[in-house]
């Protein structure tokens, strides 16, 4: 069957989009809760005390990712998790089971966690959004959860999410499952990824490998999307050279040949 690759740029967003066959690959990043009040020192996360190093310590990563997304024309979703000062949309308000580890501390005026519309609650300086870039205000775990996120995925036709951010096992974890179970193909970026316990990372990135989809670092990441650029230039040679690469691919990470597989 002939081969047709093609890689062009949707001229409402110039948005980088692959076509292999019959098969489009639109990627978007997803920078999930890369706030003040978590991660910078004065945050509110640093007031009480609570240990941010792991999340500081991937901040030259993502900074790497979104210079990389930025030159491939992949687009950007930053989410911010918020509270609103007046409680409403507390936890506590809704929930008779809750776990300690779930408490939530705007209680405590003085040190609230993320309250809308302050510095707490804004992304870190480090890797500010761009006018281009778009940003979500999530008020639960999930990117997903009552957010236009889908509405703007579907309206650029997004169909394959990269994740990054924190906390690996929580927020970043429901976001990728969300993700997964309405229909995107999803990869994690273990190295611009943190939590809080390496137990918990190290769970999280188990599960999303055997379950869920592509856990990867950032340069094999860069690999990758270049192979694609390869295929679409014709630079592979022939069908045996590109089907040995995308096996070699789909090997390395416990991936079914969903192609051979559709035949």
């Amino acid at each position: 069957m002939e081969k047709t690759i093609l890689i062009w740029y949707n001229s409402l967003s110039l948005m980088l989009q692959i076509q292999y066959g019959s098969n489009l690959i639109s990627l978007g990043l997803v920078i999930v809760d890369m706030q003040n009040g978590f991660v910078s020192k004065d945050g509110s996360y640093d007031k009480l005390g609570m240990n941010i190093e792991n999340y500081q310590q991937i901040i030259p990563n993502i900074k790497r990712l979104i210079s990389f997304c930025r030159t491939e024309k992949i687009p950007i979703f930053y989410t911010e998790a918020i509270r609103e000062p007046s409680g409403i949309d507390l936890l506590l308000n809704i929930h008779n089971i809750l776990p300690r580890a779930r408490e939530e501390r705007l209680q405590n005026k003085k040190i609230p966690i993320c309250m809308r519309d302050t510095w707490d609650a804004h992304i870190i300086d480090d890797i500010k959004p761009a006018p281009e870039d778009h940003v979500i205000l999530k008020r639960r775990d999930s990117a997903f959860q009552d957010t236009e996120l889908r509405v703007w995925l579907q309206s650029i036709h997004v169909n394959t999410l990269i994740f990054c951010g924190i906390d690996t096992s929580i927020c970043v974890e429901t976001s990728l499952r969300d993700a997964f179970n309405l229909g995107y193909d999803v990869i994690l970026v273990s190295d611009a990824t943190a939590s809080g316990s390496k137990k918990h990372y190290e769970t999280t990135i188990e599960r999303v490998r055997d379950y869920y989809g592509v856990v990867i670092k950032i340069d094999d990441l860069k690999k990758m999307i270049q192979t694609l650029d390869d295929l679409s230039k014709d630079e592979m040679q022939s069908n045996e050279e590109e089907n040995e690469s995308i096996s070699q691919f789909l090997e390395k990470h416990n991936l079914i040949n969903v192609r051979r597989e559709k035949k």
